[in-house]
């Protein structure tokens, strides 16, 4: 059972008085509280079944220009006051940070928005049994799959409050819903595995099991046999499982803690063109069930909307409280990063997309870290399929995509298929003329 509100912020409020009593100037406490249930289920049989819980104070003690932090899941009442005071001395012996503190006040949450992020139906074990169950009796029924690695699922709940000297006061009850399969599949020498996954915010929201096992399946199946191919120059096509990670690699480059270091490929400035003038990306805390919903951010400013990317051009950074006075700005209540950060959709359909290319690369998998955050230099292993006047043809692998990713974001033609299936999401990319290295 997730402990209510009135037991978090009580916990909270003494810890507030506490740092205060002893000489905080101000100070911050989160009180969470999270319960996690876990089961794996590999050849028809449960292999493992696990349930954590775990409670904790984060403490943040700020004398002036000084700051410490601590946390601990002992709740004991002697405990929590040992924390309190290690806190407190911990920010006496450290160095002087100008652009540490709390937030302003005009950025602080006042009204709570109902984003619907928390289902309260109590889910037994046989419900989940049956719903793991047939998901992998569907991916095991199909042609070629001959092992499963596993279907996973797992539910979360956890709710939180947090509160800080100036006033602040509030918390988010939450829970999330994930199932993942992965199988095998095998062709005479050549086998294969891949997966599907489904992860939503309700039980009753998540993807049908049955479905899940079939596409499971049905990806491992299409690996079958890959070949490899001779490198050449040309278009490359983005599934978007793979095509978000472009996103991942845009919201850490526009992020005020790298710009203000200086370790972004880009400079920052507002109006810098990125991408094509059709590019939009968008990111939105309000979205209903959303999984990266959040009416205010892990210091209690106020989320809002944001066009990060408008017509092509840089028209937000990514800002919290340190990184805005560090540039100068207000922060846009994204501590602790994106919400729901996502490309608009395009006009094009994948097929239209896809219909002109003589000869590229349909890519489902990239792998490696081989990203410069300060160059852009981009270059990643991959495998997918060969594309042939205008068609998804045979499987391929051992290849290598690279360029400049500050190339690559301009020469970005997007799809219409967008799907929110986490909390980065990005419909089908095409890339033209970017390097693909094989044999």
């Amino acid at each position: 059972m997730i402990k209510d509100d009135l037991f978090l912020s009580n916990l909270g409020e003494y810890c507030i008085d506490e740092l205060k009593k002893i000489g905080s100037t101000s100070s911050e406490v989160i009180v969470a509280h999270s319960i996690s249930d876990d089961m794996l289920q590999r050849n028809g049989k449960i292999e493992e079944v696990t349930r954590s819980e775990d409670i904790s104070i984060g403490l943040t003690a700020y004398i002036g220009e000084k700051k410490s932090s601590i946390s601990t899941s002992n709740l004991t009442k002697n405990n929590i006051q040992q924390a309190i005071i290690r806190c407190y001395e911990m920010a006496k012996n450290t160095p002087e940070d100008k652009y540490c503190g709390l937030p302003e006040n005009y950025n602080i949450e006042k009204n709570h928005i109902d984003l619907d992020l928390f289902d309260n139906s109590i889910i037994s074990f046989e419900a989940k049994k049956n719903y793991i169950s047939e998901c992998e009796a569907e991916a095991l029924a199909q042609k070629k799959i001959v092992n499963s690695n596993g279907v996973s699922f797992t539910e979360a709940k956890s709710n939180f409050i947090l509160k800080n000297s100036n006033g602040f006061s509030n918390g988010r009850r939450s829970s999330i819903f994930s199932i993942s399969c992965d199988v095998v599949a095998k062709e005479e020498e050549s086998m294969e595995r891949d997966y599907e996954y489904s992860s939503k915010r309700f039980f009753c929201d998540l993807m049908k099991p049955k479905l899940i096992g079939k596409i499971a399946a049905e990806r491992a199946s299409a690996r079958l046999s890959p070949k490899k191919i001779d490198s050449f120059n040309g278009p490359a096509v983005f599934e978007p499982r793979v095509a978000s990670s472009f996103l991942s690699h845009l919201i850490s480059s526009i992020s005020g803690h790298n710009l203000a270091r200086k370790v972004s490929f880009i400079n920052g400035d507002i109006g810098e063109i990125l991408f094509e003038e059709s590019i939009n990306v968008i990111d939105d805390p309000l979205i209903k069930k959303g999984l990266g919903s959040r009416n205010f951010d892990s210091e209690g400013v106020n989320c809002e909307k944001l066009q990060l990317i408008k017509n092509g051009r840089l028209n937000q950074i990514i800002l919290d409280t340190y990184s805005s006075k560090m540039l100068n700005k207000k922060s846009n209540g994204r501590c602790g990063g994106t919400t729901n950060c996502y490309f608009e959709n395009g006009k094009l359909t994948k097929i239209d997309l896809i219909k002109d290319i003589k000869k590229g690369v349909y890519i489902t998998e990239l792998f490696g870290s081989g990203f410069n955050s300060v160059t852009g230099d981009f270059s990643k292993g991959g495998s997918g399929f060969l594309i042939e006047n205008g068609e998804i043809t045979y499987p391929i692998s051992e290849i290598t995509v690279a360029g400049n990713i500050k190339d690559m974001f301009k020469k970005i033609i997007l799809a219409n298929d967008l799907e929110f299936k986490s909390r980065t999401n990005s419909p089908t990319i095409r890339i033209d003329n970017i390097s693909i290295a094989g044999k």
